[in-house]
């Protein structure tokens, strides 16, 4: 079930990639020759790139689902990111736990959200629990409060990195599909000589064509997919390494507020 967005959204990419590649690109309005479809109409660029073949198609179906995850992911790590200044959220909760206030450094995970506050406030609830246990001596009441942090965070970081391989993997995808369209235009092209030896200037065209524009919308694809999968990788590694530098902060107040209990 937890990938059943995926599916929809790949399979509604190509629905309309396809929608698109054959009723509008593919209105016979659009071609010289009608039914045909072989002879775009002088400066009908959306006919033309119609010649390039249904792995025009394929391809304009990867661009959408590229876009797709790629907006996903952005609305995602800003989510994760919580909803005020992380910086001031940090300093907020870490001069309340100074001063023991728990329940307001609490309250103040609970206004932030996102995956920080989410981490940090399974840090602090565990921490009340234990830090007036007196069957635990110090380095057990520690042993627990790491071992929430680590649970909460082994929880959120897989959701920051999630769909990231669907860039990556369109990335890949896009360039062999145009690659493939490329050998393909490249074959007819070269079949138009047929037989007689003479050139079909039709075929000729078509299959040059093909070549030309399933190589760019390869390009396209692969390109953007690229640049997006760095883009949120970066976001997310930076994110990632926030989060450890405020728990280790946090654990450092943990630690100086449990040698202090007698």
């Amino acid at each position: 079930m937890k990938n059943i967005f995926n599916v929809i959204v790949i399979v509604l990419s190509f629905a309309v990639a396809y929608c698109i590649y054959q009723f509008w690109m593919g209105d016979p309005n659009n071609f010289a020759d009608g039914q045909e479809r072989k002879k775009p109409k002088p400066g009908n660029s959306i006919a033309a790139i119609y010649t390039g073949g249904p792995l025009v198609a394929a391809l304009m179906g990867l661009i959408f689902i590229s876009c797709t995850f790629s907006v996903e992911r952005f609305l995602s790590i800003n989510k994760a990111k919580g909803k005020g200044d992380p910086s001031k959220f940090i300093k907020e909760v870490a001069d309340n736990l100074q001063r023991d206030n728990f329940d307001e450094a609490l309250v103040a995970c609970e206004k932030q959200r996102g995956s920080l506050a989410n981490i940090i406030r399974a840090s602090i609830e565990r921490f009340k629990e234990v830090k007036d246990d007196h069957e635990l001596d110090k380095e057990k009441k520690m042993s627990e409060v790491q071992r929430s942090i680590d649970e909460a965070t082994n929880l959120e970081v897989p959701l920051l990195e999630k769909n990231l391989v669907m860039l990556s993997t369109v990335a890949s995808i896009a360039t062999m599909i145009g690659l493939l369209g490329t050998t393909l235009g490249m074959i007819r092209s070269f079949s138009s000589f047929g037989d007689s030896g003479t050139v079909d200037a039709t075929q000729l065209a078509v299959g040059i064509s093909e070549a030309l524009y399933n190589t760019a919308g390869g390009l396209i694809g692969a390109i953007f997919s690229i640049i997006c999968f760095n883009f949120f990788t970066t976001k997310v590694d930076g994110l990632v390494y926030m989060i450890d530098e405020a728990i280790l902060n946090i654990t450092q107040i943990f630690t100086v507020r449990v040698s202090s209990t007698k």
